[in-house]
């Protein structure tokens, strides 16, 4: 039975029972935020939301670095059943004014360090925004005064909780295979503030968080991942120390110094990790850290091992996707007993298909599809919802693996060739659209190949207009044409040059002919 009974499970209840206590950390400087103050602050900004009109069923749009006040902004939209949306701050301009249009927020948060871009990005939309906040005092980069400071937008409003708190949700945005990112936007339940959420039963019953929980949190925010471990640890009253960049030095100083009991982690950092200097590594007073949390990618399975045999039996594996239509998890136990497994469902049964939708037997390669997640849809794109699921309730979030005799889940290929470089889902389109419409570049395809510390990166391979033009000095100007108008992490590392791609009668592009080449070269040294 779950130890997990419905309650306050909200930041009000535990500043109720001691203000004082550490809600947030932040790594590098120490600031505290305690659960009085990301009570007050949270609530107060919750009114200003309602004061400038936004009712239930809005949408605020996140775009913040690891900064103190993010959280105190996601809580604000939480407990004001709005949705919430958080951005890369990697995005560019033109990247984030489509999630911005896409999303429908109604309502913007930047700081200092994202102010330029969130202008930019911002300028003209139609409808405009009713709110444009910066979560530190008004900058410099907004000489138009767009943008105003937190401490101004909730002046004078109480730090009461609003009468009719309910629910929020975050939407993200996750990349599908036609480039274009698409927001999964679930249905609000319109329960009371405090309801928790199904997450919590897990994390308490399986991973043990609870008011005595300090958790590190190493990877940005607006990761649905780590935003939604850390809200909900606090929704029990966990210290959450937030990295406003990952080091791997830094990351150990902090386990140690802050006697960290639950961490989350994606397997580049743990290769970061064991990179260090043994001198670094060796005698540090790790003996808290009972959980270390990590998904986002597939860890090889000699890398888990010798993090296993540094920090012991403590790794504790989850698969799954921010539709939630999975979630599986493995224990260190069990991952030991089944090296390279990413565990077993939770919420139902896992179904792997072959290509006329047949359920195979185990230990058969297929696409792996799920039962018993909550519903999503994927916001204004009912064909993208429609390939996802089925009327039987089932959906996939478009991975090639199998299952064994004992139901524990193994991944082996992703369907549409989606890159996973350092825990980031990098889709080739994108890189693809961009660099094809460079006037210099007749055909161009793009796919992940293995890298030693971010398991994938992102390869171009490139016939140009004239055969001349294959040259070092026009690789780095498709690289550098490419970042100018996407993230960096989305951008070709290298560019190889044909004379022509593996194309069929059709025109369609046959990439995996190309990519096989790539990885069975990194097979063979």
């Amino acid at each position: 039975m779950s130890s997990v009974v419905h309650g306050a499970y909200r930041p009000g209840a535990h500043a109720q029972a001691d203000a004082a206590r550490p809600a947030i950390i932040v790594g590098r400087t120490g600031r505290v935020v305690t659960y009085g103050e990301l009570e007050r602050d949270s609530a107060r900004l919750a009114r200003a939301w309602r004061a400038a009109g936004l009712r239930p069923g809005d949408g605020v749009a996140l775009l913040v670095e690891n900064h103190p006040r993010f959280l105190v902004a996601a809580w604000a939209a939480q407990r004001s059943g709005l949705y919430f949306t958080p951005i890369s701050t990697q995005l560019r301009p033109a990247e984030v004014r489509y999630i911005l249009s896409d999303s429908g927020a109604v309502a913007l948060v930047a700081s200092a360090k994202t102010v330029t871009v969130a202008h930019e990005a911002a300028a003209g939309l139609e409808p405009p925004l009713q709110m444009r906040l910066l979560v530190d005092a008004a900058a410099d980069d907004d000489p138009a005064g767009e943008f105003v400071g937190w401490d101004d937008i909730v002046a004078g409003h109480s730090a009461d909780p609003l009468p009719d708190e309910t629910e929020g949700a975050d939407m993200v945005y996750s990349s599908g295979t036609t480039g274009r990112p698409k927001g999964v936007r679930p249905p609000l339940t319109g329960a009371p503030f405090g309801t928790p959420p199904g997450r919590l039963t897990v994390m308490v019953d399986r991973y043990g968080f609870g008011s005595d929980t300090v958790y590190l949190s190493s990877a940005p925010l607006y990761h649905a991942g780590p935003l939604r471990f850390a809200m909900t640890a606090q929704r029990v009253g966990a210290t959450i120390v937030v990295m406003d960049r990952f080091d791997a030095e830094g990351a150990l100083d902090l386990l140690e110094r802050h006697r960290v009991t639950h961490s989350f982690w994606v397997p580049t950092m743990f290769v970061r990790l064991l990179g260090l200097p043994r001198s670094v590594r060796e005698g540090r007073k790790l003996d808290g850290h009972r959980v270390a949390l990590h998904g986002g990618a597939p860890c090889p399975v000699d890398v888990k091992r010798r993090m296993m045999e540094w920090w012991g039996p403590v790794l504790y594996e989850f698969y799954g996707g921010s539709e939630g239509a999975a979630f599986v998890t493995c224990t260190p136990e069990e991952w030991l007993g089944r090296p390279g497994t990413v565990g077993r469902s939770l919420r139902g049964h896992i179904h792997v298909l072959d290509d006329q939708g047949a359920d195979l037997p185990p230990g058969a390669v297929g696409e792996i599809w799920f039962e018993g997640g909550q519903p999503f849809e994927y916001h204004k794109d009912p064909e993208k919802t429609a390939g996802a699921t089925t009327a039987k309730g089932l959906a996939t979030l478009g991975d090639i693996g199998y299952v064994d005799e004992a139901g524990y889940l193994f991944l082996t290929d992703r369907k549409a060739f989606t890159i996973v470089s350092g825990g980031v889902n990098v889709y080739p389109q994108e890189a693809e659209n961009v660099l094809a419409g460079h006037p210099e570049v007749a055909d161009v395809a793009v796919f992940g190949v293995p890298n030693a510390d971010f398991g994938e990166e992102v390869k171009a391979v490139v016939v140009p207009a004239d055969p001349a033009r294959a040259t070092p000095a026009f690789e780095a100007e498709l690289i550098a044409f490419c970042r100018d108008q996407l993230a960096t992490v989305k951008c070709p590392r290298s560019v190889d040059f044909r004379t022509e791609l593996p194309r069929g009668d059709n025109g369609k592009l046959y990439k995996r002919p190309l990519r096989d080449e790539y990885w069975s070269k990194a097979d063979h040294g």
